[in-house]
């Protein structure tokens, strides 16, 4: 056993040892069919310390979107998806923004990493590992203090991102960068006096070596400040929906609903389109990318992000036994959340009102299921992706 396991440290050419690879690429090399990571991916842990600690020695604009990002590159040539902070914790989004024109919160990138995956291990007859979700769709995020000036302003070579460094005249360093959305002398983002906050995404694999597929979201917004969307308007929009593929075989459908819990627990409105790997065909899961819209209303639960779970009606049981378990006091969603972000250098992630919401918004998605039993059976409505021999999810999930 222990001979076989360390021959599996080696390539086939018995050269390198995976064991001496950077983490960044050891997360690369475990993303499978099904998930980014697996449970117990040690490179996952080491990775997030990585992105906290790692030196930064080149930075550069992201081209593209309509805020303001970076990509920062690490000495171990790691590279990773800054997003700085534009909001305290305690602000939510004005009442009259349109979804479109929000904030991309760097908090709300750490908390959605969190809510995709695992915390800890507790005591129920035996040790079981109690996760959040356990979707492990979003690639590892932390959040980290970063100098402005010597972390950014002094190692880039993009000089269009140099040019809009200043000194306000509270003395703070400022920068602004080039952008469509937020990109100004009024909207610059200043330190105290020269540290920022932000939120560091790893990177996937280039695009070369693994492309990516884009999928336009079926219940896509219509980001039209008049306009409604097709899904708006036909109740049975769903079921068009099931008749076009790839909805209308295999596990898609079921992934799109994990995706809609997933973004409604957050408050993310702005899910318009959605990445898979291609070399997986159709029968993968669902990049959980960007979630910088998340967790801008506590005080609004917005039930249109649940349309997809009420038109369709279908949930894995998987996702539905674990929503189940996060709605127990002893294994409470908001406090599995507080406890899991924690761990994050940027401490606390989240607002408690925020916490409080996901539970109050997790009793409506169970609502929402258990009415669906009730219109169409559980056996419709409940999709078993585990393997009755053994308590296990199959690789259906």
């Amino acid at each position: 056993g222990r001979q076989n396991e360390d021959n599996e440290d080696f390539l086939p050419t018995g050269e390198t040892s995976i064991d001496s690879y950077p983490n960044w690429l050891k997360f690369h090399i475990g993303i499978n069919r099904y998930e980014l990571y697996s449970r117990h991916n040690p490179a996952i842990e080491a990775l997030l310390q990585d992105l906290v600690s790692q030196k930064i020695t080149s930075v550069a604009m992201k081209s593209g979107g309509t805020q303001l990002k970076l990509i920062m590159t690490f000495q171990n040539y790691g590279q990773a998806l800054f997003k700085p902070m534009k909001q305290t914790r305690e602000q939510e989004t004005p009442p009259d923004f349109f979804y479109f024109s929000d904030y991309e919160r760097h908090n709300a990138e750490i908390a959605a990493f969190h809510l995709d995956r695992q915390v800890k291990w507790v005591c129920i007859k035996r040790k079981v590992k109690i996760l959040i979700l356990d979707f492990r769709r979003v690639p590892p995020v932390a959040g980290r203090l970063v100098n402005m000036t010597r972390e950014i302003r002094d190692v880039t070579r993009d000089k269009k991102l140099w040019r809009t460094f200043f000194i306000s005249p509270a003395n703070n360093i400022c920068f602004y960068g080039e952008c469509s959305y937020y990109c100004s002398t009024e909207h610059a983002l200043c330190g105290k006096p020269d540290q920022i906050e932000g939120s560091l995404a790893a990177f996937l694999p280039d695009l070369s070596l693994a492309k990516r597929k884009t999928w336009r979201n079926p219940w896509r917004r219509s980001y039209h400040k008049r306009k409604k969307a097709e899904w708006e308007v036909d109740p049975d929009y769903c079921e068009e929906v099931k008749q076009t593929p790839p909805y209308d075989s295999g596990t898609r459908i079921l992934d799109i609903m994990d995706m809609t819990v997933f973004d409604f627990l957050m408050g993310n409105m702005d899910r318009h389109h959605y990445e898979t790997f291609e070399k997986f065909g159709n029968e993968t899961f669902i990049i959980h990318l960007d979630n910088g819209r998340g967790f801008g209303k506590y005080s609004h639960d917005e039930l249109s992000i649940l349309v997809p779970l009420n038109q369709c009606c279908r949930i894995r049981k998987s996702t539905y036994l674990r929503l189940q378990l996060l709605a127990k006091e002893e294994y409470k969603l908001s406090l599995l959340m507080k406890e899991s972000l924690l761990k994050d250098k940027i401490a606390p992630i989240l607002y408690q009102p925020h916490l409080e919401a996901m539970d109050r918004r997790l009793r409506i998605v169970l609502k929402a299921i258990s009415d669906c039993i009730e219109k169409d059976g559980y056996i419709n409505v409940v999709e078993n992706d585990f393997n009755t021999d053994v308590n296990t999810v199959t690789t259906e999930r």
